[in-house]
């Protein structure tokens, strides 16, 4: 079982890493898009958001919310643990980002625009925000708690 785990740890880390690509590059160039005023242009970034988005960000967040539910299956006695519960809050309000990104992306192929390039340029910094803290939780797993571990 622990070659599972390890294994399925390892792309965990991979998808995660490809899924925060996909979510930052894909707020980056809604900043971008939201500037923009040339149609030919627009058109150009509504074709590199929905190929983002279908190639690498919506795949690349199913591996990751996959493995790690499979990680925890694995061991559930890592639910009892203080960090991994404020890990997986922060890990939803990731997804939280993730869905509003694919909202965005569909209100962006119909004017007005749904966000100024202001909030795209606020909402660019918030994966970076929870990742920071879901790696630093992941990596320190700091005993805030004191329960048996695994």
């Amino acid at each position: 079982m622990a070659g599972w785990y390890l294994f399925l740890k390892a792309f965990h880390v991979v998808a995660v890493i490809s899924w925060m690509a996909g979510l930052l590059y894909l707020y980056r160039l809604y900043v971008y898009h939201r500037a923009e005023t040339e149609s030919v242009v627009m058109a150009r970034f509504r074709v590199m958001e929905r190929r983002l988005w279908l190639a690498i960000t919506v795949p690349a967040a199913w591996a990751a919310t996959l493995t790690g539910l499979a990680m925890i299956a694995l061991q559930p006695c890592l639910l009892v643990q203080g960090w991994l519960t404020v890990k997986l809050v922060l890990a939803a309000g990731l997804l939280v980002v993730h869905m509003l990104a694919g909202r965005y992306r569909r209100a962006f192929l119909a004017e007005p625009f749904p966000l100024g390039e202001r909030a795209f340029r606020f909402l660019n910094e918030v994966p970076t925000l929870l990742m920071i803290g879901i790696v630093a939780l992941a990596v320190v797993k700091p005993v805030w708690w004191v329960w048996p571990v695994c």
